[in-house]
């Protein structure tokens, strides 16, 4: 496994600021219209805390504001109003030059604690090797679904890319994601996946159709070393054009990593064009 982290996050002479440059390899979208895609956001913000602070993640929590497109430079300030002998509480204000792109608030930290248990376990499902590719609309263009390797082993597309249309009965999917240049899997990876909780739009609704992240939430129990993660979420409802969501995710031996959720605006794709792009998914 590669040790280069996958978000290029760049110091300054403050210690309190940090820099992300917007590249197409972190960014989604349509071709033309690319930006920087939101777990990409939280997982800068959660690294920027973490460097800063030189404690761990315990959670954080991303509200996006507005889109950042590449070439911009997001500068993110770290602000810690809270200092305890264990638990930093702080938050990120992240911008383009004056204009707000999203803020972060969270708690950084560690306790020395006996109990260690999980309830939560991981789904029973074919393993990656075994699982089709997710589905990308624009398969040309080296953005982030070029740099992730995700694999669909529950839901709409999991039948190597036959669909089982119609809605969904209990709004789950299941993906297994990694990075394709072998990143590991630390809170900011976690929280790049995390942000695939809106890609279960399409599954529960039956529909080629995913979702604008509103937030983004990530809650870590126990980061350990694994390959692959497991990821199991659960579109919960969607009504008056949102969708809401939660996911759980696993390390490869079945340990419960992190759980997560979020909000979105639900989007609806034009069905011509999305049977012209995935002729055996339409």
């Amino acid at each position: 496994m590669s040790k280069t982290p996958f978000i290029d996050l760049q110091s300054t002479h403050n210690p309190h600021r940090w820099y992300l440059k917007v590249e197409p390899r972190i960014c989604v979208g349509p071709p033309g219209q690319k930006f920087l895609f939101g777990g990409v956001g939280l997982a800068s913000a959660i690294k920027a805390l973490e460097q800063t602070t030189g404690r761990p993640c315990i959670w954080a929590t991303a509200q996006y504001l507005s889109f950042a497109n590449p070439p911009d430079i997001v500068d993110l300030d770290v602000r810690s109003p809270v200092v305890g002998k264990n638990i930093t509480q702080a938050r990120v204000l992240a911008h383009v030059k004056d204009r707000e792109i999203f803020t972060a608030n969270a708690a950084v930290g560690a306790r020395d604690s006996h109990p260690s248990h999980q309830w939560l376990t991981m789904p029973d499902v074919p393993r990656p090797e075994d699982c089709p590719p997710m589905p990308r609309f624009d398969e040309t263009s080296e953005d982030l679904h070029a740099t992730l390797d995700m694999r669909v082993a529950q839901g709409r597309y999991a039948a190597r890319r036959e669909v089982k249309g119609g809605r969904s009965d209990d709004g789950r999917v299941v993906l297994w994601g990694r990075s394709k240049l072998g990143a590991p899997i630390d809170s900011a990876m976690l929280a790049v996946i995390n942000d695939f909780v809106p890609s279960g739009t399409s599954h529960a609704l039956g529909l080629p159709a995913g979702a604008n992240s509103l937030d983004n939430t990530l809650r870590i129990r126990r980061i350990v070393e694994t390959e692959w993660v497991c990821c199991d979420i659960q579109i919960e409802g969607v009504h008056n054009g949102f969708v809401h969501g939660r996911i759980a995710m696993f390390a490869d031996d079945g340990t419960l990593m992190a759980t997560g959720s979020q909000s979105g605006i639900v989007r609806i794709f034009d069905p011509d064009a999305f049977k012209e792009r995935f002729p055996k998914e339409g």
